[in-house]
């Protein structure tokens, strides 16, 4: 927490040693053509393959509620480090002794891409906008700690909390909206939810949904024009197409798994790999017979080789994973590592009454040990995760059919059926595990998607948030851990590497630590606007 005499950079609580960038050779075109974009000089333009898409381009409804949007600007944003500095704020925010109050003092002079001056006005209408329950954003409460927000004048901006909420700082990389715009439409459906209008280094010329991003410069833009002009996010959910087109000249960089990304191997490209909180993990619905089975959890807890599945899948760019939190990071609690052991899974499952019947299947009180577990069409990661959990669970005599299929399909079966899901951020231990675990989250969109349920856990979730003391929030934390282990809800797999290759024109490029929302946000493209290629 940053006091009134203590402006130097907020280092992130949890967050990893610097990230590593490791360059190798690459195959691809020196010359991307334009495939997917008309595109400009190869000295200013840009195009990378993503493999996911927002719903919504409006910070109102989530958009890059992490930073690095390209369209907007926070009051704060994040270094190559995951230091907070400022962005449309001057400094760095003065905190009051009590934890409760953060005053913000405002850049003058900036304008949103119309033209019309940003003022306090519009961040008072941003964070009242999230808050009011009639907006359709999933992570409203994130922004719990809130009790309101006040402008004096034009260039401050008051924010008074309910109660001294240790992270408040980080929430405030959350992109600004326009009150003049967006406050003149339905926040939800309104045409600012895929024609938004914002303060930052980049205009979105184009959105078509299942295809591309299209954003060209800023030429007025607060911090300097960007030397790319023309910067579009093809969207590919397919990782091996994504290759394919990487190979092709298609595309001038994108996100791979790591196993396809060792495949390029020429001089005109170079891969990065940029350390994560992002994980892989099964959830295991309370509402199923088997998977809400707490002996059935903690059996499957310890048949699975996470080991094996971080060389194997990941071909060594990554770390076992046990929870949301990584092995390396400060709040990890030590302890709560689970070893693969077959050997004492079938024996805590043969105690408990769960007996294999001829087919190899367990079974109790008629009731197959038997669910099926689905993966978004297309994510190989997640498909490879998917099937070496099969296959671990099989020697265990747990049946899991795996399936694949879109979200739209996917998210009705939720609170039955198991899902190959991802998560994680580096900010702070209450981001994503008080939305993956709260019960009374449970149902509401992609939070707790497991409908996990654990009084132990709600308790402590709580009390991690709105303390302001880091040993408290330690203590928190540690507990959450330790259920975990108790009665795992979540069968976590990995923590991923994030492997990016990227045409050596752009020069040499940095990564962040990143959170799970990798490719869109994140990558060596964080900081796109601050590229300086070769000619």
């Amino acid at each position: 927490m940053t006091s009134r005499t203590d402006r130097r950079p907020v280092r992130l609580a949890g967050t990893l040693a610097a990230t590593a960038a490791l360059t190798v050779a690459a195959t691809s075109c020196s010359a991307p053509g334009g495939g997917t974009d008309a595109k400009g000089s190869a000295t200013d333009t840009a195009v990378v393959g993503i493999a996911y898409e927002p719903d919504s381009l409006s910070p109102l409804l989530g958009y890059g509620k992490d930073g690095n949007s390209k369209i907007f600007d926070g009051l704060l944003t994040h270094d190559e480090k995951l230091d907070l500095k400022p962005a449309l704020a001057t400094a760095l925010p003065e905190i009051s002794e009590d934890g409760r109050t953060y005053t913000f003092q405002l850049r003058e002079g900036v304008t949103f891409t119309d033209g019309k001056p940003f003022t306090a006005r519009d961040v008072v209408f941003t964070y009242e906008t999230i808050l009011d329950p009639k907006t359709n954003n999933a992570s409203r409460t994130e922004l719990d700690a809130v009790k309101s927000v006040e402008a004096k004048g034009d260039h401050t901006v008051v924010f008074h909390l309910k109660y001294p909420y240790a992270p408040f700082a980080e929430r405030t990389v959350l992109p600004i909206a326009p009150a003049h715009i967006a406050g003149e439409q339905d926040v939800n459906t309104g045409d600012f939810t895929t024609e938004p209008i914002g303060t930052g280094p980049y205009e979105l010329v184009s959105w078509s949904k299942g295809e591309k991003l299209t954003f060209k410069a800023n030429p007025d833009y607060w911090g300097g024009a960007p030397k790319i002009k023309n910067f579009t996010m093809a969207i590919i959910k397919d990782d091996d197409v994504r290759a394919t087109r990487l190979r092709s000249g298609d595309l001038d960089g994108a996100i791979l798994p790591p196993n396809l990304a060792k495949a390029f191997k020429d001089e005109t490209t170079a891969t990065y790999a940029a350390k994560s909180f992002d994980y892989r993990v099964v959830t295991l619905p309370t509402g199923n017979k088997v998977t809400g089975d707490t002996d059935i959890r903690r059996a499957l807890d310890l048949a699975v080789d996470r080991k094996a599945m971080v060389d194997s899948i990941l071909d060594g760019a990554g770390k076992p994973a046990y929870g949301p939190v990584p092995t390396d990071s400060p709040w990890f609690t030590g302890g709560t590592e689970r070893a693969h052991d077959l050997k004492a899974a079938a024996e805590l499952l043969d105690e408990a009454g769960w007996k294999k019947g001829k087919d190899g299947v367990r079974a109790k009180n008629g009731v197959r040990a038997a669910f099926p577990l689905w993966y978004l069409s297309g994510d190989k990661l997640r498909q490879d995760h998917a099937l070496a959990y099969a296959s671990d669970a099989k020697k265990l005599g747990v049946e899991v059919k795996v399936q694949a299929g879109t979200w739209e399909v996917i998210q009705p079966r939720m609170p039955e059926d198991a899902v190959l899901a991802g998560g994680g951020s580096p900010a702070d231990p209450d981001f994503d595990q008080y939305t993956l675990l709260k019960s009374s989250l449970a149902g509401d969109g992609f939070n707790n998607m497991a409908h996990y349920d654990n009084p132990a856990v709600d308790k402590a979730l709580e009390k991690g948030r709105r303390s302001g003391q880091h040993a408290e929030r330690q203590a928190a934390y540690d507990t959450v851990q330790r259920e975990l282990v108790k009665n795992p809800g979540y069968t976590f797999l990995t923590h991923i590497d994030h492997v990016y290759v990227v045409d050596k024109r752009f020069g040499t490029l940095t990564t962040q630590v990143e959170p799970h929302d990798h490719g869109l946000a994140s990558g060596p493209w964080w900081n796109v606007e601050d590229w300086k290629p070769a000619k």
